[in-house]
C-alpha cells in the first residue's frame, strides 16, 4: 500500500507569508480536547497535547489494519478565543485565552473505530477521555502564514481583524484557527509556520444617513 494521503497538500493547508487570502473550507472532522489558561504555563495545555498525539497515531495504525487505509497523520491545530479580541491582538493576555486543540481525522474513520482505540490505548494520558470526535465546518475563511514566534502574531492579526476583513466587505464570526505546520516541541521559535485562519462572512450593510 502506497497511497498515503496528506493534508499538507490540500489547498485548506495553502499560505504564503504576507498574502492575505479568502478561500473556502470544506466541513473536516478532529479529535478535539478543550481547556484554558497560558499555553506556555497550563499544566492542562502539555496534559491536551500529550492525550492528542498518541490517539491520533494510533488511530492510523487501526485504519491501516482495520481498514486498509493509512495516511499521513495532519498537523496539530488549535480554535483560540476570548471575551476580549484584543486579549490576541495588542494585550497578548493568554491568562484569558480559551482553547480547542485538535488534530484531523480522515473522512472514513467514524465513531466506532474512535471509540475502540481510545478504550484500548495503552498507558492512556491522563486526559484521554476528555478526547472527542467532532466536525467543524468553517465555510469562509480568510487565512495567512506567520513565520516566527507565536507572540509576534498581533501585528498580522491586527491587520487581518481590522483592515483586510472590513476592506473586502467580510465580518469575522467564527473562532481564531491556527494550524501548527511546525511542531513547536522541536522547532525554535524564529523557524515556526503557523497558518492563521479566520472564519468570514458577509458584513452587515452600511447604515445610510
Amino acid at each position: 500500500m502506497t497511497d498515503k494521503p496528506d493534508v499538507k497538500t490540500q489547498d485548506a493547508y495553502r499560505a504564503k507569508r504576507g498574502e492575505l487570502r479568502i478561500l473556502e473550507v470544506p466541513d473536516a472532522r478532529y479529535l478535539m480536547i478543550d481547556g484554558q489558561g497560558d499555553p506556555n504555563t497550563s499544566p492542562m495545555f502539555a496534559e491536551a497535547v500529550g492525550a492528542l498525539y498518541p490517539l491520533a497515531y494510533r488511530l492510523k495504525f487501526a485504519s491501516r489494519r482495520v481498514l486498509g487505509r493509512d495516511y499521513v497523520v495532519p498537523p496539530l491545530e488549535g480554535l483560540w478565543w476570548a471575551d476580549d479580541p484584543t486579549a490576541f491582538t495588542s494585550a497578548r493576555d493568554k491568562e484569558r485565552w480559551n482553547w480547542t486543540l485538535m488534530i484531523l481525522v480522515p473522512e472514513w474513520i467514524g465513531p466506532d473505530l474512535f471509540a475502540e482505540t481510545a478504550a484500548a490505548l495503552p498507558d492512556a494520558p491522563a486526559r484521554v477521555g476528555d478526547v472527542r470526535l467532532e466536525s467543524l465546518a468553517e465555510g469562509r475563511c480568510v487565512q495567512t502564514l506567520h513565520v516566527g514566534s507565536f507572540d509576534d502574531e498581533g501585528p498580522t492579526l491586527a491587520r487581518m481583524h481590522d483592515e483586510f476583513i472590513p476592506a473586502h466587505g467580510l465580518r469575522m464570526t467564527g473562532r481564531h484557527h491556527e494550524i501548527y505546520l511546525s511542531d513547536f516541541r522541536r522547532v525554535p521559535p524564529e523557524r515556526r509556520r503557523t497558518i492563521l485562519r479566520q472564519p468570514v462572512a458577509p458584513g452587515e450593510p452600511p447604515t445610510s444617513r
